[in-house]
């Protein structure tokens, strides 16, 4: 009963994690095999920023940026073309990067998990940030969720809006940096991020994969969930988003305007691609208080941290040390009714098919207590702030990106 063809997870009897009373929570008794870790990205170490020799003038916002991008990139369309192909991402200057020239460097970014690859970008200018002040409020929280995400400290969705997952974010960051933990965004942490002077935004032509469909609406009804042939995503915005790491909302906030059903269409998209790679972790630590996961190496180091959401009054977390017995992308799995205390009266059992509306999402990491594991979410905007039943739920991009850094016999600590 312990091994099984991970993808199939034909007999998965899991628990996922019940959310605003629009998720629920499966328990798995069949263990997949554990598959090789895929490494992922990492930022490099972050030095702090030089001060500027004298204040920069006041930023123009992301709208004023993004439209003098649009002009940039009319000029630059041979070239475009030329380098990304169908699809590409073209680096603009930050919404709150200073005025101040600095030498032109081309980037190529690296695909963003279950999603068409983003392909090269043009060079483009662009200074590192020194006074948050300059900049407004939106420009500067979504440039810091931006570098957040980069550097492995993920804020959630990106949504240029300061909330609890931001502030666990910025805790960690400063933590990892020796910086004093206060979870705000003051000026030493702002330089310590500004370390990483990319671009906040960049363009990116939609391609085919992004737009084919089939979109449909998600039932939230688990027997009207085991009718459709695959949970795939419910609209262009939705997948765009979990590409991306941001709310649908701050995509369409980027893009007013603009067509996101066409393919060749260009948009403006948060720049969280292309940073070098993590290393395998060697432990991972679940705070349930903190609603946090945590990535550690070999001698302690903190490596990277996700949101989470963490256990109920009727499922808590099993307090203790445990192993991971295996990871499953893409999973499809078995609903019983009979595992859960909320099960809808009538229910019976079912087969959910895969895809990111799972509602294990695109990944499952099997752990050694029976019937818990960590692993995906079809609504990213609620983790870290819902109850779960007693499982480890993250954003789809953070599962992925865990499940290629363990692998079986990795050490999970579950604390308070």
């Amino acid at each position: 009963m312990k091994h099984i063809t991970a993808p199939a997870l034909a007999a998965l009897l899991c628990s996922v994690c019940a959310a605003a009373g629009a998720q629920q929570a499966y328990l798995v008794k069949n263990k997949p095999a554990a598959q090789p870790a895929a490494q992922q990205s990492t930022q490099p170490a972050a030095q702090p920023a030089a001060q500027p020799a004298a204040q920069p003038a006041a930023q123009p916002n992301v709208q004023a940026r993004i439209a003098a991008a649009q002009n940039a990139n009319a000029q630059t369309a041979a070239q475009a073309g030329a380098m990304a192909g169908s699809t590409g991402a073209t680096p603009v200057a930050s919404p709150a990067a200073a005025p101040a020239p600095a030498a032109a460097a081309p980037a190529a970014p690296a695909p963003a998990p279950a999603a068409q690859p983003v392909a090269g970008q043009i060079p483009a200018s662009q200074a590192p940030v020194n006074a948050p002040v300059e900049a407004s409020e939106f420009d500067r929280l979504l440039r810091a969720q931006v570098l957040l995400d980069r550097a492995h400290f993920s804020p959630g969705e990106i949504d240029g809006a300061f909330g609890s997952n931001m502030k666990q974010a910025l805790s960690g960051f400063q933590k990892s940096r020796n910086l004093p933990v206060t979870g705000k965004l003051d000026e030493a942490t702002w330089n310590a991020l500004n370390a990483d002077n990319a671009p906040t935004v960049v363009a990116y032509t939609l391609a085919e994969a992004d737009v084919a469909g089939p979109f449909r609406p998600i039932p939230e009804d688990m027997m009207e969930k085991a009718k459709l042939p695959n949970l795939g995503y419910a609209s262009v915005q939705e997948g765009l988003g979990e590409k991306f790491h941001a709310s649908p909302g701050l995509i369409e906030k980027l893009n007013q305007g603009k067509n996101l059903s066409r393919a060749g269409e260009q948009i403006m998209v948060p720049n969280v691609v292309g940073t070098p790679a993590l290393p395998p972790a060697a432990r991972v630590i679940v705070s349930r208080d903190n609603r946090v996961l945590m990535l550690e190496d070999a001698t302690g180091r903190l490596l990277a941290q996700y949101p989470a959401s963490t256990g109920s009054e009727h499922d808590p977390l099993p307090i203790g040390q445990w192993k991971i017995d295996g990871v499953a992308r893409n999973p499809t799995y078995n609903y019983n009714p009979k595992l859960f205390w909320d099960a809808k009266p009538g229910d019976g059992k079912a087969k959910i098919a895969a895809g990111p509306n799972n509602p294990v999402g695109v990944a499952w990491i099997d752990l050694s207590i029976p019937h818990y594991g960590i692993h995906g979410s079809p609504v990213p905007s609620l983790i870290g702030k819902t109850e779960s039943h007693g499982c480890i739920r993250l954003t789809n991009w953070s599962a992925a990106e865990v499940a290629g850094l363990v692998q079986a016999g990795t050490e999970v600590v579950l604390q308070e």
